[in-house]
């Protein structure tokens, strides 16, 4: 016999609850509508105890650190209840979609529009670290969209593995982050702290500005050696209209030393963001690496998320001994299916085969270990 509802979950009846935006090992992510709050649309993340392995404190943490946060820049946390099986944290829906997909469906994307996203990534970062918190997972899919108009506000999402420091002085040791993004000492576990996220921003500059990943290696261990010695090419195919202000900044952001990187305020008064010649970074369509390479690797992700539905498909049609969803809610989907990693390679390498960034390896390859992560759902 089930026991008893937590108390919280009384607010489960607040919100009129629509699709699935997207679901993945942990659970699952619905927009829903708050009859609360006039009809405010939002995004539920919905999150399976059982998934956690006894570690729900996690979840707590995470609800604790994004609870008291109020910037433009960060995706906002409006509430969060619990039911006997699952957390439910009620975000803002960001609903613009994220930023490389945007620009490779987009037409002409410039320097000038670059420096607008990393200063607005930047200024969410700033605002983190003056509240002694690191992100330690910034990477293209957790940076989105509040809307579809043009000048939208640019959000950071996704603090799943974010930290609050004690102290200006405290070192963290956990291996995370997503390869091809982690600064080195994540990856070589000798201690960080927020330079990672500087390092982050760096690549993800770096990326945007030419359509490929800094480090590129397949071999896990061949893409730590990459990352530690932390030598980055600009390649003139690439860069030969990028500014000398953004590979300044970008060199200044990807050092090997984490002291050696600027901070956050430091990055937002780099003459790359403030003062570089206008008509120069409004002059020239950088997007066309972007779109070839970022382009590549959603077709493998859109191969996949086919497989997926099919699989789920499949699923719902001999569920007939599957385990109910104890929430009796309507609209709950089926458990989520396992891909093989075997699908996952073929996929992989016939969408990027004709990849053209300068490296046999495919570039962004390896930018997103976990396609699954919830938070990654927020667009649509």
């Amino acid at each position: 016999m089930f026991g008893r509802q937590p108390d919280s979950y009384i607010k489960k009846k607040e919100y009129k609850y629509l699709e699935i935006l997207g679901q993945g090992s942990f659970g699952f992510v619905k927009r829903a509508i708050w009859i609360k709050r006039e009809g405010v649309e939002v995004a539920i993340k919905c999150i399976k105890k059982k998934s956690l392995n006894g570690q729900e404190q996690l979840v707590h943490d995470e609800t604790k650190l994004l609870k008291g946060l109020d910037h433009p820049n960060i995706v906002k946390l409006f509430d969060w209840f619990e039911s006997r099986d699952k957390f439910y944290l009620v975000f803002e829906i960001a609903s613009g979609g994220e930023l490389f997909n945007r620009i490779c469906d987009e037409g002409k994307f410039t320097e000038k529009d670059a420096i607008k996203a990393i200063k607005s990534i930047l200024e969410g970062l700033n605002y983190l670290h003056q509240h002694n918190i690191v992100h330690r997972d910034l990477k293209p899919e957790n940076l989105l969209y509040k809307s579809k108009g043009d000048d939208d506000t640019l959000v950071i999402a996704d603090f799943g593995i974010a930290h609050r420091l004690k102290s200006d002085t405290e070192v963290l040791t956990a291996m995370c982050g997503s390869p091809g993004y982690a600064a080195p000492e994540i990856l070589n576990r000798i201690g960080h702290g927020k330079p990672v996220d500087l390092w982050s921003v760096g690549v993800i500059t770096y990326t945007l500005l030419c359509g490929y990943t800094p480090f590129r290696s397949e071999n896990r261990a061949e893409l730590i050696k990459e990352t530690t010695k932390g030598k980055i090419e600009f390649h003139h195919q690439y860069w030969k209209n990028v500014s000398a202000e953004a590979k300044e900044f970008v060199t200044a952001l990807i050092k090997p030393v984490p002291l050696q990187r600027l901070t956050a305020e430091q990055a937002l008064n780099h003459k790359w963001i403030t003062d570089t010649d206008q008509k120069l970074v409004e002059e020239f369509d950088i997007s066309k690496g972007l779109k070839e390479n970022w382009g590549a690797r959603r077709k493998w992700k859109a191969a996949i998320n086919a497989i997926r539905a099919t699989n789920r498909m499949k699923l719902m049609t001999s569920s007939s001994n599957s385990e109910e969803d104890e929430d009796q809610d309507s609209t709950s989907p089926t458990q989520p299916s396992t891909i093989s990693s075997t699908g996952d390679q073929i996929s992989h390498k016939a969408a990027t085969s004709n990849s053209t960034a300068p490296s046999t390896s495919t570039a962004l390859s390896i930018g997103d270990e976990n396609d699954e992560d919830d938070e990654a759902y927020f667009s649509t």
